[in-house]
């Protein structure tokens, strides 16, 4: 047995440990906004927060994860409402299809969390890993950078 923690809630997981993350994300627990894309960790949709940090879920073996907090997209947002990322990312127009949207905005909330004002070469660094097949890698951009950090959380 595995005990996760996800988005604050306890899980105890009978499943494979070598089973990767985004399968008991998915069809054990049924949050479906962590996407599949590639299955080899290149292009980002199904990137979640492991303690913080964004880390890409269909190459996590759950064995790895005992006792980690892990947040998906379901997370970010609570009774207050949106996550300031989602917020930004509908106020700049960011997603077409949509379908790395959550990977794009976990690696951001992780951006903002570790460098609270990124210049833009540092957005495009860290946001190089997640793929747009309808590249809107410049609004992805525009709405991270109008996101300020004043120590307090992103604003």
């Amino acid at each position: 047995m595995i005990s996760l923690k996800i988005n604050g809630k306890p899980y105890n997981v009978e499943e494979d440990p070598k089973t990767p993350l985004l399968w008991i994300l998915r069809d054990i627990i049924g949050l479906t906004g962590t996407k599949y894309g590639c299955g080899i960790g290149q292009c980002g949709a199904c990137s979640v927060l492991i303690d913080e940090q964004s880390r890409r879920a269909c190459m996590l073996p759950i064995e790895m994860l005992d006792g980690k907090s892990i947040t998906t997209i379901e997370g970010l947002s609570d009774d207050s409402g949106l996550h300031p990322v989602q917020k930004a990312w509908i106020e700049h127009d960011v997603p077409q299809c949509g379908y790395c949207q959550s990977g794009q905005i976990i690696s951001a909330v992780a951006l903002l969390e570790n460098n609270p004002n990124p210049s833009e070469a540092e957005i495009k660094t860290a946001m190089n890993g997640n793929l747009c097949r309808c590249g809107t890698y410049p609004r992805v951009e525009k709405a991270i950078l109008t996101l300020k950090n004043d120590g307090d959380g992103i604003k």
